[in-house]
């Protein structure tokens, strides 16, 4: 059992890139497979010496990014490849490497099972070094073999043209490695996802930073969790107080239904991916003056949009703000109320689409006493719900306006025991008076100029 725990643990603290690593002392490593042969990755247990496989199959040319803690150690092994490996005695070579204090460390596997430490800058100038070498060796066998001057041309053209496809060949190497270790990002965050929320001890991941936000004359901590241009997540404490959540909780009573998900057509539908209750509660901005509780808490949502992200975001034409509740009926409970992984807008990296989400706010009114919290499992990002506090979420490259590649994608908890109220607040872009949100299909056409076409 402690073995499994110890497992289980480990698997928690393995960001797929080197961006994600947030425990305290966490170390990132990029191991390239050099070898000429396939190999697979162990850590190795400090305290029983148990070799833990991490990484599996890794191919000939390919790269993995995993997180440790510096003095760890990890056992590389070579595969046999039709039953044999390639040395004299047909022996697979093992060697290991310990996890340095170095932020940017490389491991390369050579020929052989044979380990070179170094570091990503180091690695990225032998690359351009080796390159612009050959490149300048082909351009003097040249004119070795062509003196005439007028032959100059016509080589620098070809100089060139080598670095040009040199280039090509690095870029593509590199967007290989990239999907690749996106590929085992999302396996690995799929198979840990039921874990961690079965893991009851499991804390509110540590913040990359804090920073502080003022609004309404007072000061409100923010803990930065994630900050890439497409993929932003932010953790509130104190965004909202108990008589907020009351008027919300009011106004949502008599008309909570069965929570539905988007049918892919424009529409919604009743789905298994989403057991919960919901209600849309409509914003009387009118009443903002008078101190109306819900009118300033959405208020509040939309300042600290405009406070992260910089497209002024009005209230005119947005969504209902949600009232969403989730209800646990104890442990022997087949199908509690949960979210199965899902993204609010679309995160494929592909162009923004107008009228469409591209950031969401998560307002904890009630927490359940066991299970209910948000897992970001493709960043490794676990929130455990802290009443009154919220969880921000952008998933919009403001200047390139490409959307998130998955990094916000997200999933609620089962609730096991006690309740889950939350309050939820989708925001969209390119929405007003005359044009709101349910103006415009998915992909970001309104549905008056889909009927013309």
């Amino acid at each position: 059992m402690a073995r499994l725990l110890l497992l289980l643990l480990l698997l928690l603290y393995l960001p797929a890139l080197p961006i994600t690593a947030q425990q305290p002392g966490a170390s990132p490593i990029q191991i390239t497979n050099d070898s000429g042969n396939r190999i697979e990755v162990h850590w190795i247990n400090p305290v029983t010496g148990e070799a833990v496989l991490q990484a599996a199959d890794i191919l000939h040319g390919a790269s993995i990014s995993l997180s440790s803690w510096v003095g760890h150690s990890f056992q590389v092994r070579e595969l046999p490849e039709g039953g044999v490996c390639r040395g004299e005695e047909e022996t697979c070579g093992v060697d290991t490497f310990t996890v340095n204090e170095n932020q940017d460390q490389v491991v390369i596997i050579k020929d052989g099972i044979d380990i070179e430490n170094t570091d990503a800058h180091a690695m990225a100038a032998r690359s351009a070094s080796a390159l612009l070498s050959d490149c300048k060796s082909e351009a003097q066998s040249q004119l070795a073999s062509s003196p005439d001057p007028s032959a100059t041309a016509t080589i620098l053209d070809n100089l060139a043209s080598c670095a040009q496809r040199g280039i090509a060949l690095e870029i593509e190497r590199a967007n290989d490695e990239i999907n690749f270790e996106a590929k085992v990002r999302k396996d690995l965050a799929e198979k840990v996802e039921n874990y961690t929320c079965a893991d009851e001890s499991l804390n509110t991941t540590l913040a990359k930073r804090v920073e502080y936000w003022d609004d309404d004359d007072r000061r409100r901590e923010v803990h930065i969790m994630i900050d890439r241009p497409a993929s932003k997540i932010h953790t509130i404490s104190n965004f909202m107080n108990a008589a907020e959540c009351q008027a919300v909780e009011e106004a949502a009573k008599p008309i909570l239904h069965d929570a539905t998900v988007a049918d892919g057509s424009g529409g919604s539908k009743l789905s298994e991916s989403r057991k919960a209750k919901q209600a849309g509660i409509k914003v009387h901005w009118g009443k903002e003056q008078e101190g109306d509780l819900i009118a300033r808490l959405s208020r509040r949502v939309y300042d600290y949009v405009n406070h992260v992200l910089p497209f002024d975001i009005k209230e005119h034409g947005q969504e209902d703000l949600m009232s969403i509740q989730y209800f646990g009926r104890g442990v022997e409970d087949k199908t509690p109320d949960r979210y199965m992984p899902h993204c609010d807008g679309d995160c494929t990296g592909l162009e923004f689409k107008p009228g469409n989400r591209m950031a969401t706010i998560v307002m904890y009114c009630d927490v359940p006493a066991v299970g209910g919290a948000t897992r970001f499992r493709n960043s490794n990002i676990h929130v455990r719900p802290e009443q009154y506090s919220a969880t921000f979420f952008s998933y919009i490259d403001s200047e390139t306006m490409k959307m998130d590649s998955g990094f916000t994608e997200h999933s609620g908890c089962p609730v096991v025991e006690g309740e889950k109220k939350i309050v939820t607040q989708w925001v969209r872009l390119g929405v007003d008076d005359e044009n709101p949100w349910t103006s415009f299909n998915t992909l970001g056409i309104k549905h008056s100029d889909a009927a013309d076409q």
